[in-house]
Order: C-alpha cells, then structure tokens, then sequence
C-alpha cells in the first residue's frame, strides 16, 4: 500500500481479540457503549410502527403529515439537546450520576408519551 499502514497480520489480530477477551472490563465497556446505540436505532426504528397507532388515536396526527414528521424527528432534536449538556453534566457529576440521570430522563419521557392526552405531549415526550 503506497502511503499507508502495512497490512496486518493473522497474529496480531488474534492477539487483539485475546488481550479483549482477558479483560472482563473491556468487553463489558464495549457492550454498554454498542447497547447505546442499539436502542437509539431500535427507538428511531419503532416509531415507524408505532406512528400508526398515534394515527388511530389522534385524528390531527393522521391528517397533519408534518405533525407525523414532528413526532418522529424530536429524538433526534432530544439526542442534539443531550449531547450538548452531557458532557458538562458528566465533568459536574461524574460517569455514573450523568448514566443515572439519562436513564432516569429517559423513564420520564416514556411515561409521558404513554399517558399523552395530545400529540404535543407525545414530542416533549420524544425530546
């Protein structure tokens, strides 16, 4: 490879996957760093099923595609919000509090969207 790294052996690879495999710690930060971003992909991908019985429930939903847009794209504004303080509210709190406080936020918006009376309580929820 012109200008690039040489290519890597069958030896250090599998001295990569053995050094991970020895070390609990390692393979129990990657999965809680991977499960992250399965449920953020897993919510972003249910919604689409779910938006069909927000649509029964509410009639201004199934007549208001941009209110149909607004539900679906507020987790993603949520995450934009969330990203901006975490790490300020990590630095203030600490990795475990700052965990706690998202999962504890994340219940909240749960509930909220489970007992909306309206679908402008379903985004605050999604937020």
């Amino acid at each position: 490879m012109e200008g690039g790294h040489p290519a890597a052996d069958k030896t250090e690879l599998s001295e990569c996957w053995k050094k991970a495999f020895d070390s609990p710690y390692v393979m129990r930060l990657a999965l809680s760093a991977g499960i992250g971003g399965l449920l953020f992909g897993y919510d972003t991908g249910v919604i689409s099923g779910a938006l069909l019985y927000i649509r029964d429930d509410f009639e201004e939903v199934d007549k208001k595609t941009w209110l149909q847009e607004t539900i679906v794209s507020m987790a993603v504004a949520g995450a934009i919000l969330g990203s901006a303080f975490g790490g300020w509210l990590t630095d203030k709190s600490g990795r475990k509090l700052s965990i706690l406080i998202a999962d504890v936020v994340f219940f909240i918006g749960e509930v909220v969207q489970a007992c909306a009376p309206a679908p402008w309580v379903i985004i605050i929820g999604r937020i």
